[in-house]
């Protein structure tokens, strides 16, 4: 299928192949230098943090939707086994096996590809059985900010948008102008939706579909403010159902494969807003540092905010 002229002039204003050389593979988390470091550490006031991550269980978000995307299945393959004496030292130890992306994760590039390319030009035929060559996640080392949480619910004076809210980028700067905050280039922005609180609540469905979540207008302002990653509070990421028929997640081409903008999913930021809007300050050290799984395509994350 022939993709819209209005994509494709999208993904021509969005790119950013080559822009730090043919052979990058970090995209936007170039754009955190040592001084966006620093001037995240200046965030920290009260040193209290606030844990983003869903805990690692059997009854996580999946509901089978995504094939093979399983919720943890947690295995003990010792339990108080005994090295030498009975009465001396006895070890337990557990494996797990799960889908790297079945909770709070983060997309690498080479989740997602299209016209047989995946960021920064490389072949989609680079992703394998045995994992992807290019755009891994092992790639990001290290992945620690300026946080700013972008509250559209809050800002439209709402617990949660409406499934299927499409968010703009006139809602993030409602948000950022509600936070007093401006985002800068390097940050890690965390839209909160409020959806999460249907999983919270038990409905795994109806917080799998239908979504809220970015629209392509916000793919542009991602571009606009030069954002180092992005993430929010939903299963999806971005809205769902689309915005247009002849699309078919449209944003995750365009942040993954046009941009190099590594995604997050599933962030859980209730206790975070709560805070946000008790103190006034919606810009915070985050560490959010991925799993180094060697070739995946994503991984899971349990991003950290301190304040």
């Amino acid at each position: 299928m022939t993709l819209p002229s209005e994509f494709t002039e999208l993904a021509r204003e969005v790119n950013n192949w080559g822009r730090w050389g043919d052979d990058d593979e970090l995209g936007t988390l170039n754009l955190i230098t040592p001084e966006v470091v620093v001037r995240a550490a200046e965030c920290v006031k009260r040193g209290v943090s606030f844990a983003l991550g869903l805990p690692l269980h059997a009854d996580g978000p999946q509901t089978g939707v995504m094939p093979g995307r399983i919720n943890p299945i947690h295995l003990m393959t010792q339990v108080n086994q005994a090295y030498g004496s009975d009465d001396g030292f006895h070890a337990s130890d557990d494996a797990v096996v799960m889908g790297l992306q079945c909770a709070t994760h983060w997309d690498a590039f080479s989740h997602v590809s299209y016209a047989e390319r995946i960021y920064n030009g490389f072949g989609a035929e680079s992703i394998t059985s045995e994992g992807a060559k290019h755009g891994a996640i092992h790639a990001v080392r290290s992945l620690v900010s300026r946080g700013v949480l972008l509250d559209v619910a809050r800002a439209k004076g709402v617990e949660r948008l409406d499934p299927g809210y499409c968010v703009a980028g006139a809602d993030l700067d409602a948000a950022a102008e509600f936070g007093r905050v401006k985002v800068e280039s390097g940050d890690i922005v965390l839209i909160r939706t409020g959806h999460i609180q249907l999983l919270d609540a038990g409905d795994k469905r109806h917080y799998g579909y239908p979504s809220p979540g970015p629209g392509l207008d916000a793919v542009r302002w991602f571009r606009m403010h030069d954002v180092a990653a992005v993430a929010n509070d939903t299963l999806t990421f971005e809205v769902m159902p689309g915005e247009r028929d002849d699309l078919f997640l449209p944003v995750h081409l365009l942040d993954l494969v046009e941009m190099g903008l590594i995604q997050g999913q599933n962030f859980h930021l209730e206790a975070l807003a709560e805070d946000c809007a008790g103190d006034s300050a919606y810009a915070f050290l985050l560490e959010a540092t991925p799993e180094p799984f060697v070739g995946a395509v994503g991984a899971p994350v349990q991003p950290v905010a301190v304040k």
